[in-house]
């Protein structure tokens, strides 16, 4: 299967409706790349303030009550930064709760706003409709099949073209905005007291506090899963040229 190509001529250069003229098109817009690394830098404030969190109470529970004298759905086995907190270790860690739970919070924003800034002008600018939305061909279970046994054999359609995605590539983005995105953003907010104080059906729909916060950590594993493919896949297919594109809008030439 080919990698899907954008709505556009087969260069890196459109004409100009004015008066003829060739002009440069960036492979990604402005406002991708900006809310990109915005992201980037939101998601791994995230992660390592998230981790910090974990730390203090590593035991993830299912319900609305959820605390050292109940039984826990499943532990991760790591020591605790709470002596409070029965890990099997012999030793607690630093206590790092005060900064790491301030900077996801306030990460979490930035991840809000860029994510709505992202949305707004990927509907403005079409962006969604001509660069992530599968052709009808390529939204086959067959054309889906062979995209899949190309990315676990590594061949070189896997990688997508440098001025398109692929099809499997762009439902992979796709589900990555509209679907868990949205989801870390929901179950983060629902373990905001004050988001919870105004809007305590939140946590209702969700099955209580401590099965939001477990869902939380499910969805932040799937996201970490496809950073790890996303940026592997980056590699294997050319880290500075791909990251240049990224940075400036350029991407290397079109045959």
């Amino acid at each position: 299967m080919q990698p899907s190509t954008l709505a556009e001529p087969p260069s890196s250069m459109k004409m100009s409706a004015s008066n003829g003229a060739a002009v440069a098109t960036p492979r990604h817009a402005r406002f991708v790349r900006v809310t990109h690394w915005l992201t980037t830098i939101a998601f791994f404030s995230l992660l390592l303030s998230g981790l910090e969190l974990v730390l203090s109470h590593p035991r993830f529970y299912w319900g609305e009550i959820g605390n050292v004298n109940t039984t826990p759905l499943f532990s991760i086995p790591v020591p605790s930064s709470r002596s409070t907190v029965p890990t099997g270790y012999g030793f607690v860690l630093p206590d790092q709760n005060g900064w790491s739970r301030n900077l996801h919070f306030q990460a979490a924003w930035l991840l809000l706003f860029t994510g709505l800034v992202y949305v707004w002008g990927g509907l403005r600018s079409s962006h969604f409709r001509q660069n992530l939305i599968p052709s009808q061909a390529d939204r086959s279970w067959r054309a889906l099949g062979a995209g899949i046994a190309e990315h676990l054999r590594f061949t070189s359609s896997a990688f997508g073209d440098p001025w398109s995605y692929n099809a499997l590539q762009r439902l992979s983005y796709l589900a990555i905005v509209f679907v868990l995105f949205p989801l870390v953003i929901w179950t983060g907010l629902a373990m905001a007291p004050a988001f919870t104080a105004v809007f305590p059906w939140v946590v209702n729909v969700d099955g209580g506090r401590q099965s939001v916060r477990t869902l939380h950590f499910f969805v932040t594993v799937a996201l970490v899963l496809f950073t790890i493919v996303h940026v592997t896949m980056i590699i294997l297919a050319g880290f500075r040229s791909r990251v240049r594109a990224m940075i400036t809008g350029e991407a290397e030439a079109r045959p």
